[in-house]
């Protein structure tokens, strides 16, 4: 039996679910106005290229898409570098008190753009380079720990008004006029050293470490444009980031990419599968594949139920009984006991036309001669003669055991029992 027709068919669906695949990964690659610097996209925008990087450089990197309510306290997978790649989604009071508590145990943190309220939290905020606010002017800046040459900033850090330069604030983010007295984490991140990473050619900032007592740091960056795919294809930016990336030798471990904040959460609609369905049912080409793909279905099961008349197979017919006895004859003469063989075949008729199978003593002549009296027509009577004679005579011929198996076929063919159209 054929399989093409089934196999045809489900090689058409599995290439219309492949294109449909590949299709909506081609959407998601292409999203040109997708401005978030997360590592789950591979647009201009998106930040997949850092993740890749690390992996292929074989360093620790993992993607985290939970919220930071437990970061202080958690030890299987406590980060050793956080990385906050300014977040569309600012981080909870709750959140922020984690990360305050997370430095202070010695974590470091890389803060990038406003880092989700992280920023503001260690005195310092982003501020454009253009006059009157303007974002389309940028700066020429320089690398004060690496010789990559980097491109212009738009982007420079500015300490926060009413900070002391160089030390922490208090986070006065969302608060009223009765609360600004009242410290909260913030205020016990007090570092004790600055380093300038990168500077401008204007003598601000736009690369800070903040170095706190118990070994902590928080690394600011004030240009997310710098840790895009982009940027990083084009640019010598890997050369300056990657050392920010690399975990200190004296607490090794895996740097952790904050998702959660980027709305790729635990249980976020945003997930691949989700946007392959919307690409499939807003698109026409994805309209075309479930099509498709139900036309395949469709396909397959009319193929998997027969309709009208079975198929014509190669007729494969049985072996006649007369050939069975021919080549049970012919094996027998083959041992060279030609009396013996005759005397088994007349046993096996006897055997075939008793009721119960009955085989009693072997002397068959005695037998021979009542069944020839027995037969009605003398055909009969003529086959159990010549098997008679080939039984007593012992004459020398080759051709004696093939003579009685049809001689016996003859006699069970006379006797046999015919199957009439009304038995049961």
């Amino acid at each position: 039996m054929s399989y093409r027709l089934e196999i045809g068919a489900a090689l058409l669906l599995a290439v219309g679910i492949a294109i449909g695949i590949w299709a909506a990964s081609r959407q998601n690659r292409t999203r040109e106005f997708d401005f978030r610097t997360s590592t789950y996209l591979n647009g201009p925008y998106g930040s997949k290229a850092l993740h890749a990087v690390l992996t292929e450089l074989g360093r620790l990197s993992e993607r985290r898409r939970t919220p930071l309510y437990t970061l202080a306290t958690e030890r299987a997978h406590r980060p050793a570098i956080l990385v906050l790649l300014n977040p569309v989604i600012d981080l909870q009071d709750a959140e922020v008190e984690q990360v305050a508590r997370y430095v202070r145990a010695g974590g470091a943190v890389l803060a990038v753009g406003d880092g989700g309220g992280i920023t503001a939290c260690a005195g310092w905020r982003t501020q454009s380079v253009g006059i009157g606010g303007g974002t389309r002017d940028t700066i020429t800046v320089r690398s004060l720990e690496t010789e990559a040459r980097l491109p212009p900033t738009s982007l420079v850090l500015t300490v926060r008004k009413g900070a002391t330069a160089g030390l922490g604030s208090l986070r006065r983010l969302r608060k009223g006029a009765a609360e600004d007295s009242e410290p909260d984490a913030c205020n016990t991140l007090q570092p004790f050293a600055i380093d300038t990473v990168i500077l401008a050619v204007n003598n601000r900032p736009a690369a800070l470490r903040l170095r706190y007592r118990g070994g902590g740091t928080i690394t600011l960056v004030a240009d997310p444009s710098w840790f895009t795919n982009r940027r990083w294809r084009d640019t010598e930016v890997p050369m300056a980031l990657v050392p920010l990336l690399t975990p200190r030798p004296e607490r090794p471990g895996r740097v952790v990419w904050d998702e959660f904040h980027q709305g790729f959460g635990l249980g976020n609609p945003e997930s691949f599968s989700t946007r392959t369905l919307d690409w499939l049912r807003s698109n026409p080409a994805g309209w075309a594949i479930l099509q498709l793909i139900a036309v395949g279905l469709a396909w397959l099961a009319m193929l998997s139920v027969r309709f009208g008349p079975a198929l014509s197979v190669i007729e494969r017919r049985r072996r006649s009984p007369l050939e069975h006895l021919e080549a049970l004859g012919a094996g027998l003469e083959s041992a060279a006991d030609t009396d013996t063989a005759i005397k088994r075949l007349t046993l096996g008729l006897r055997r075939r036309l008793s009721r119960a199978g009955y085989v009693g003593n072997e002397n068959v002549v005695s037998w021979l001669e009542s069944l020839e009296l027995a037969m009605r027509g003398p055909q009969g009577r003529a086959a159990v003669r010549r098997l008679h004679d080939l039984l007593t005579v012992r004459v020398r011929d080759e051709r004696r055991v093939l003579l009685a198996a049809q001689a016996v076929e003859d006699v069970w063919e006379e006797l046999r029992p015919r199957t009439t159209r009304n038995a049961s």
